[in-house]
């Protein structure tokens, strides 16, 4: 397969972003809770709705100034969103919010499952044809150069450091990237029995927690070759052990397994901040700034309260490592924390 040529010489950037403590959202999603039914509850995929899930702890202001600091000739950014604007954000010609209602069909909202919110961005209008995908929790961290992240026919994709993840059936008690390997697997082993060409080999690793560099023809492409598993990510209202996602698994093993995708290896980190040693994992990403691709601040804190010092902790450490204002930030605009604010001004 060929993909189209491109015309657009921007890259526009789609980012997914939610505010876990607004309280419209917040009962919003109870009431979606409270209605599920209890085949839906025991779906409920590992760690499927926690707050650590949906909690707004300033990382997108922020991934939004390394966007700034390391890719300033970006395209245009959209942040995808249910009904929320971030107080800070300052709209612009550069900038969009798009809601939830202009992007999905309406019979399958309100949803909280990310999967099936990424599984419409390309459908985003105006969009590139090339363009970064990024969840808020993810940051460039050195000057972009496109041509280390888009080949003159696909895309550059990165694994990531975890542990292989075992051949077998998808599994409750795994996370959404371990069976999101499997359901790719499974997949693309079946179409392989009914066309030979080109032989399928799978490779048992989770993708990285990357900027994920994508073409908006493949994912259409996709759609018409996969609507099933495009059907199943988009039924859930909640994430679903058995619904895992798509966009940053089974598109990225497809594109590879055609020739449109090639593995890069790309110096980057990743900070678990419920880990026991996340205070050590911040030391050592600060300690590397500047030097790294890409990193990645995972909110895996869970149900813990909004005044944590794990939370305190990220704030602090991306305020230092990213202390200035970005054009998407409304002068006199606040980083706020439990004991103190940091002036943010534009």
């Amino acid at each position: 397969m060929t993909l189209p040529p491109y015309t657009d010489s921007a890259v526009d950037v789609v980012y997914l972003w939610v505010d876990g403590n607004d309280n419209q959202w917040r009962r919003k999603r109870h009431a979606a809770s409270r209605a599920a039914s209890p085949q839906n509850q025991d779906d409920l995929a590992l760690y499927g709705d926690v707050e650590g899930r949906y909690r707004d702890n300033e990382e997108l202001r922020f991934s939004l100034r390394a966007l700034a600091q390391f890719f300033p000739n970006h395209g245009h950014v959209y942040i995808v969103t249910d009904q929320q604007v971030p107080a800070w954000l300052a709209l612009s010609d550069r900038v969009s919010i798009v809601d939830h209602r202009d992007l999905i069909p309406h019979a399958a909202l309100p949803t909280f499952d990310s999967s099936h919110i990424e599984s419409y961005i390309h459908r985003i209008p105006g969009l590139t044809e090339r363009f970064f995908y990024l969840n808020d929790d993810v940051f460039f961290g050195a000057p972009v150069q496109l041509d280390a992240w888009f080949s003159p026919n696909g895309i550059y994709v990165a694994w990531s450091d975890d542990a292989p993840v075992s051949d077998e059936p998808l599994r409750r008690d795994a996370t959404s990237l371990e069976n999101a390997s499997r359901l790719s697997a499974q997949w693309l082993r079946a179409q392989n029995a009914q066309d030979m060409d080109p032989v399928y080999t799978h490779t048992p690793r989770t993708f990285a927690h990357s900027p994920r560099p994508l073409r908006k023809s493949l994912i259409f492409a996709l759609e018409q070759a996969a609507p099933e598993l495009f059907a199943r990510v988009r039924s859930t209202v909640f994430r679903s052990w058995d619904c895992p996602t798509l966009v940053s698994d089974f598109v990225l093993r497809w594109a590879l397994a055609h020739g449109l995708a090639q593995v890069r290896d790309y110096r980057h980190d990743y900070v678990s901040i419920g880990d026991g040693d996340a205070g050590e994992q911040l030391s050592r990403l600060a300690s590397h700034f500047g030097e790294l691709d890409f990193f990645c601040v995972n909110d895996t804190a869970d149900n813990a309260l909004a005044d944590d010092p794990r939370l305190t902790s990220v704030r602090r450490a991306l305020q230092a490592m990213l202390p200035h204002a970005s054009k998407f930030e409304l002068s006199q605009s606040v980083v706020e924390t439990p004991h103190r604010t940091a002036l943010s001004a534009t």
